[in-house]
Order: structure tokens, then sequence, then C-alpha cells
């Protein structure tokens, strides 16, 4: 197929492309190379797929809508990963998530009813279950009690292509991803943090006095449940893509600690706002309809992403 890939230079996005890619898929990454996070991490992930054969990269902006409609001429398919992520980021830039996560989603959905796209798989997130009292959360599952503007974005990007998918007839997935860690990972997440200050010496700030509990997903299978969404292309559906089980926060770091080879300092510190304690994937309608099947474990995922950082940093 040929595939709009948006947010290809992103964490997931690069890893999708690569597996798109290597099985023979056509695909048009598009990226504006956002300085949310350091911009060389995304150069250098582009640069691996420069060159590729089936790659073509536009360096451009979900919110040019001349530049979507370009990139979308002629696909089988639109994969939209492009967004602002990170939930207290967007408490500092509300503005700029408004526009870039819901803005720039209308104006694929709208392209892909304009030039009829036979298929839109878009990420949502599992920050659209809130603050949930009951685990592990199921897709049908309440999710009007939002508590961050970063998961009110992602909520409205699933009302959107609902609303898409009624009025017009576009074949919608949206895939609610959680915790998504691994080689190549964003700098402002929680494993890259904790691993970058052990390693340079640095306290590790556990926020909510390390209490937490998530559900932490390689980017291996995250990338398995994508590729089958794009695959099936169902009319309308939801899914959540976790590891399916989930994991205390201090036991996480024990394995940081064991893999870095050296015991951290630590700050408890309380929560943020935005942050919630607990999340729990239910996995069963992926599995059944998906054919989804994780099969990372932070055991071993974990120490992939410190050799991935060791190198990358020259450690």
């Amino acid at each position: 197929m040929k595939i709009l890939l948006t947010g290809s230079a992103g964490f997931i996005g690069f890893h999708t492309a690569q597996a798109l890619l290597a099985r023979g898929d056509d695909v048009i990454g598009l990226d504006n190379m956002s300085p949310y996070y350091d911009p060389t991490l995304k150069e250098a992930r582009l640069k691996l797929l420069e060159g590729k054969k089936g790659f073509t990269f536009i360096r451009g902006d979900i919110l040019d809508r001349e530049t979507v409609k370009k990139c979308m001429e002629g696909t089988d398919r639109a994969c939209h990963l492009a967004a602002l992520a990170g939930v207290r980021y967007s408490f500092e830039h509300p503005e700029e998530y408004i526009a870039t996560n819901i803005r720039g989603f209308f104006n694929v959905l709208d392209e892909a009813r304009i030039q009829k796209i036979p298929g839109v798989v878009y990420a949502s997130s599992s920050s659209v279950y809130g603050d949930a009292k009951k685990f592990p959360a199921k897709e049908s599952d309440p999710t009007d009690a939002q508590v961050s503007l970063y998961g009110m974005t992602k909520k409205d990007n699933e009302l959107l292509a609902h609303t898409y998918h009624r009025l017009y007839g576009i074949p919608v997935t949206g895939l609610r991803f959680f915790t998504v860690y691994g080689p190549w990972g964003r700098p402002d997440m929680a494993l890259f943090l904790f691993t970058d200050a052990l390693l340079h010496g640095h306290p590790l700030s556990i926020f909510g006095e390390g209490k937490m509990q998530r559900d932490w997903t390689s980017v291996d299978d995250i990338v398995s449940g994508i590729v089958a969404a794009i695959d099936k292309n169902f009319d309308e559906e939801i899914f959540n893509l976790g590891c399916g089980r989930k994991e205390e926060l201090m036991d996480f770091v024990k394995i940081i600690e064991e893999s870095c080879g050296k015991e951290a300092t630590k700050e408890f510190l309380p929560m943020q706002p935005g942050d919630v304690r607990v999340t729990s994937a239910d996995i069963s309608k992926a599995k059944r309809m998906l054919g989804y099947e994780p099969k990372t474990m932070i055991r071993e995922g974990v120490p992939k992403f410190i050799q991935w950082y060791r190198e990358y940093y020259a450690l």
C-alpha cells in the first residue's frame, strides 16, 4: 500500500515507518520536526529512514492544509500519529495542543473525506480514561472525566472521527496507547528521564511518592497493533493497545537500576497535575479483532532501551 504517515520522525512514527517499509509498503512521511523535545533526536531517526526504498519525506505541518492535501494524494491509508504528546507540557502550552491535536487531526480527516481515502488509523491515548477507578480499563468504559488538556484533545479526536464516519462513511480506527517505551524514545518520558539521571549521577524525581502503577508497553508491540489496524481497516473501532498488565513504578525503577548497574538517589515528590495513579489496559478486544499479542515485558524491554541510550550517547 501507499500510506501517509504523519509524525514519521516521532518515536512511534519512526518505528511504524520502519515496519511498513520492511514489508514493502510505500510511506509518505510528514513531520514538522517540532522542537517540543530535542529535534536532533528526530533528525537522527529521520536519517535512518531517508534512503530506504519506498520512503518519501515531507517536512511540513499538519496545520498547513495544502501540505496535507498534497501528501495524501493517491494514498491507500492515512496513519495519523502526529500530535503534541505529554500531559504536563499541555498545561503550559494549551493553545499549541488545541491547534495541533484538534485542528491538525481535522485537516487529516477532512482531506480524507475529500479525497475518499479508503481508511484512517489514528493515535488516541490511555489519557482519555482520566483518573479511572475501575481496572483494567475497557474500551466501553466512560471517558468523560478528563484530568488533562492532553487527554481532552485525544477524546476530541475520537469524537471527531466518530462524527466523520457517521456523516461520510470514512473507515476510522482509534488506538489508545498505554505508556509506550523503547529505543529512540521521547526524552520527556519516565524511562528516558530516569536513565539519563541515573547514568549522569543525578537524583531521580519520582512523582506520586513512588506509588503509581503503569501499563508499560513496548514500542514493538504498539507497532504490531498499528500495522494490524491498517490492514484490518474496520469501519469504525477503538482499541486499547497496552501490555495487558500493570507494574509498580518502583519495580520499574529497580529494573532500570539493575540494567544500569548502579543504585539511584531518589527524590519522592507528590502527584503532579494531570497525572493519574494507575493505568491498566484490557486488551481482550485487540487480541480478538486485531490478533494483537504483546510479547515484551519490562524486564526485557528496559535493558533494550538502556543499551540504545548508551550507544546513542556514546556512554
